[in-house]
């Protein structure tokens, strides 16, 4: 719903236009591909556990998604990702 939520402001051509761009390619499809694992493990096997992984891989691939619209917000986050979990002090 989140992301089709912005078809409604700016069109559905517009949006599937700009979620396969190439910048989001990759993103798109992650998060599409956690999506249909949350269906899967949800309606189909009943794993409380699984589900839940994979609803926080698809709520983290929706805010990596969303930070491709935000000029280097991408690069900013990657380089506080590398500096927060480097192991050298």
């Amino acid at each position: 719903m989140a992301v089709g939520s912005t078809a409604f402001v700016m069109g559905p051509l517009k949006q599937l236009r700009m979620m396969f761009d190439p910048v989001r390619v990759y993103a798109t499809a992650i998060y599409v591909g956690c999506v249909l694992l949350v269906l899967i493990f949800a309606l189909g096997i009943h794993d409380k556990l699984l589900t839940l992984i994979a609803i926080v891989c698809e709520i983290c691939a929706l805010f990596w998604y969303s930070l491709s619209y935000i000029p280097f917000a991408r690069r900013m986050v990657s380089d506080l990702m590398v500096k927060l979990c480097d192991t050298e002090l």
